[in-house]
This record gives C-alpha cells, sequence and structure tokens, in this order.
C-alpha cells in the first residue's frame, strides 16, 4: 500500500510523534531495526501499531520516514 498522504501531511505527523507517542523518531527507528524485519510498508505499519498500540497514520509516518532515513544513508 506505502504512503497515502501528502508529504506536507507526512511532515506535520513525524513533528507530532514524540508527543503523541511519548518516543523521539530515533526510538522508533532503533526498535524497527531491533523489531521483525518485514520487508513490505504495511507489514512493517501493522506491527508498529498493533506491537505498540499506535494510531495507523503514526506507525505509516514513522515506517516512512525510517524508509527515507535509510535511503538516505545508502546514497550518501
Amino acid at each position: 500500500m506505502g504512503l497515502n498522504h501528502s508529504e506536507e501531511t507526512h511532515k506535520r505527523l513525524v513533528e507530532k510523534v514524540p508527543e503523541c507517542t511519548g518516543r523521539e523518531m530515533t526510538e522508533w527507528f532503533k526498535l524497527m531495526n531491533d523489531g521483525p524485519s518485514f520487508s513490505r510498508f504495511d507489514d512493517r505499519v501493522r506491527w508498529l501499531s498493533s506491537e505498540y498500540a499506535l494510531a495507523h497514520g503514526h506507525a505509516t509516518a514513522i515506517v516512512h520516514e525510517y524508509d527515507l532515513v535509510k535511503a538516505h544513508r545508502r546514497m550518501g
């Protein structure tokens, strides 16, 4: 499925993640690194949502941002 909202909406969600979840993005990235290695975007979103009781929008934003950061590291 992938990202279903605009990049502007994504940016706003990412900014609110720490306030709404009680964890910084770096903490979420570590949890994703240490968690199951799902290759599909939707599987990772479902895992975060169910494992950490996250709203779907926040889980989607975390996974998308994680992918962006990871891709940027590979290119840099």
